[in-house]
């Protein structure tokens, strides 16, 4: 979903800054103490520090890392990218030659990876709790729908043939192979996969010693260990609506993953009631929300539950949320009422 705009407060003078589409880490060996990130921007630090840029995922990422001396930085860069760059080769569907695009080429896909099984192993899962509002094999509703965008609405024929390809469980997971049962079907971990990368870096620079995470995942954030002077990061919760002013809602975390969905992201309609966001049951985007804000323990599935309560609405997202230990929700409706799960704020 690395389509979320959220707000978030760096130490550094606590200016409010806009995330757009690029993908920042900056971590640290060894966290000193609280004020691991604050430390690092100011003059005088004891550390040594490693940039990397380079595109990744459909964005740029900006890699930079902190530590006690370069061997130990240029070591933990290489195999952060090498992992990252790897899982992109495997799950991106723009790539004709990565797993996904031969599975949605073929309708089938010999020894795939580990890797891609455990995203659709966690696509399921989410697709089974959510009742399918979450469904990894919408692709042919969203390429229709994205063909018209900016014109009306897709002829209802056409929907209607395409709902027939989009069903989760018509995706065959076995040991050695991974069907589509229907032919014309296919698949997009575009809410997903780009959150499993990035969880997949942070495992690895936690293998080689980094503690400190500061991480801008194309919008969405993953925040561990606290601020100089021992405060919560304060992120903002962007307004959907900014013509319709309202007051900067604003959580203070850590050690959480925060991902935005809203349908002013990439909006087919001047009205935004028709968005990327597709109801897999309709074909049509819905109509309650216009944003949702998710904070789980890692980014995968933060990304993955925004994405399906903007499907579900206020009701159906609280009740299962309410099931999700270290899952809370805020949402915004298009009327710029707010409602949240009881433990978002804490």
């Amino acid at each position: 979903m690395r389509n979320t705009k959220s707000k978030a407060d760096q130490t550094a003078g606590g200016s409010i800054i806009n995330r757009r589409k690029f993908l920042q880490i900056v971590a640290v060996a060894g966290a000193a103490g609280a004020g691991w990130y604050a430390g690092l921007i100011g003059g005088g630090s004891r550390y040594e520090v490693c940039r990397r840029s380079q595109p990744m995922m459909g964005t740029i990422l900006n890699l930079t890392l902190y530590g006690p001396d370069q061997d130990t930085l240029n070591t933990a860069m290489t195999a952060t990218l090498d992992r990252m760059q790897h899982l992109t080769g495997l799950l991106n569907r723009h790539q004709p030659a990565s797993e996904v695009g031969i599975l949605n080429h073929d309708g089938f896909l010999h020894n795939p990876s580990p890797d891609l099984k455990r995203v659709l192993a966690l696509a399921h899962k989410i697709s089974r709790r959510s009742a399918g509002a979450f469904d990894v094999t919408m692709l042919p509703l969203l390429l229709l729908q994205q063909g018209h965008r900016g014109e009306s609405q897709p002829p209802a024929a056409q929907i209607k043939q395409a709902l027939k390809l989009v069903d989760y469980r018509r995706l065959v997971i076995n040991k050695n192979r991974i069907s589509l049962t229907r032919p014309g079907m296919g698949i997009t971990l575009d809410g997903i996969a780009k959150g499993y990368i990035v969880d997949e870096g942070i495992a690895v620079l936690k293998k080689h010693g980094f503690e400190g995470l500061y991480v801008e995942a194309g919008g969405d954030l993953m925040v561990q260990g606290r601020k100089a002077d021992n405060a919560l990061w304060r992120i903002g919760i962007e307004n959907p609506r900014p013509k319709r002013p309202r007051p900067l809602v604003v959580l203070r975390t850590s050690n959480r993953a925060i991902a935005t969905s809203g349908d002013y992201m990439q909006a087919y309609s001047p009205d935004f009631s028709r968005n990327h966001i597709i109801n897999p049951a309709t074909g049509y985007s819905p109509p309650e929300l216009a944003s949702s804000t998710i904070t789980a323990p890692n980014t995968a599935l933060a990304d993955s539950l925004a994405t399906a309560t903007m499907v579900m609405g206020v009701k159906a997202s609280l009740n299962m949320l309410r099931n999700m230990p270290g899952c809370e929700g805020y949402f915004i409706a298009k009327n710029l009422t707010h409602h949240q799960s009881p433990g978002f704020f804490s």
